[in-house]
């Protein structure tokens, strides 16, 4: 049983339900704390959080030594990350600024749907039908769930 669970929590399903789950948390704090505040400066508060968080987890595990063995490539790659999620995290807290948390998040996990266009599209990844079939449901679900009469 220990064996099982340490497979389980070395594995990606684990790490990507986590994620989830603090992706909703995330979603409903940030609701919460916008309200009074501009969307941006709120999204700057939440970045100093976050900086300080991992400044902290990486020096613990002293993991700070590895970033000199950076390559260009790699580089380059994460700036564009970084820039990008930025840009995802401005435009997240301004419409949790002006709309419903329950339809904002929906509307923002169609990047599911673009991260399997993506990588198709760029990387060569492959996908079967039953995984399209699920692509398209994440997209209606999301929308649907959205969708205001």
């Amino acid at each position: 049983m220990k064996d099982f669970a340490s497979d389980l929590m070395m594995g990606w399903r684990f790490w990507a339900l986590l994620s989830a789950g603090f992706a909703a948390l995330t979603a409903i704090f940030a609701k919460v704390g916008v309200s009074g505040i501009d969307s941006d400066l709120a999204t700057f508060f939440r970045t100093l959080v976050i900086i300080v968080v991992l400044a902290g987890i990486l020096a613990f595990t002293g993991k700070f030594s590895a970033a000199p063995e950076i390559g260009g490539k790699s580089m380059i790659f994460l700036v564009l990350s970084g820039l990008a999620t930025g840009a995802s995290w401005l435009c997240y807290f301004r419409a949790l600024k002006i709309g419903d948390a329950s339809r904002v998040a929906p509307i923002d996990k169609l990047s599911v749907v673009l991260v399997a266009l993506f990588g198709v599209m760029f990387l060569g990844e492959r996908l079967s039908a039953p995984n399209w079939a699920g692509v398209a449901l994440i997209g209606c679900g999301a929308i649907l769930v959205a969708w205001r009469n």
